[in-house]
């Protein structure tokens, strides 16, 4: 059985995202994120969203464990950030029901959601410059980068919150990110 673990950025809704993957049938730890990378045992990560991109923790060293690493809103930022992107406020903040427009239909992670998918958006900063390997995956009025793949590393992040109802494709992205787990 596959185990993917999420790690604790104390974000509002770092549970939900481990009651999503439980649900699906997926084992699944939710662990704090000072756990020695040495001390993780799973088939892949979810950097869990959170307030504050200066308390994350340990989660730089996690991309490096060589397992699948999805990065959900504020996770998505210690990626980016982490491997050289750029991080930094948001023209609009996204609070808010967001239609995004996905650029990849070959993307392991969003392509069977192409061209389009409804989420629920809740974050003042953003990615404002993608990590070097990185390719955009999709994009949104109110985000240039909604969510970002590095195929060839295994890392990947949505700005949106796929484990709230509001995103209507929430669970194919998780039965997606498995995909890529099991591989």
């Amino acid at each position: 059985m596959t185990k993917i673990d999420v790690v604790d950025n104390h974000g509002q809704f770092t549970h939900l995202e481990q009651r999503a993957l439980r649900d699906m049938g997926i084992d699944t730890e939710l662990i704090d994120n000072e756990t020695p990378p040495e001390e993780i045992d799973a088939d892949g990560l979810v950097l869990s969203g959170g307030p504050d991109i200066d308390d994350i923790g340990r989660c730089g060293e996690y991309l490096d464990l060589d397992i699948p690493v999805l990065g959900i809103c504020l996770g998505m930022q210690i990626i980016a950030d982490e491997l050289g992107g750029r991080v930094g406020g948001g023209e609009y903040g996204g609070y808010a029901d967001v239609t995004v427009e996905l650029l990849e239909e070959d993307d392991p992670l969003t392509g069977s959601l192409y061209p389009e998918t409804r989420v629920w958006a809740s974050h003042a900063d953003e990615v404002k410059e993608l990590p070097a390997g990185f390719e955009l995956t999709g994009k949104s009025d109110v985000c240039g980068v909604e969510s970002m793949s590095n195929t060839g590393r295994d890392l990947y992040g949505v700005q949106w919150h796929p484990e709230v109802a509001h995103t209507e494709e929430g669970e194919e992205l998780f039965e997606n990110f498995r995909a890529i787990c099991e591989e």
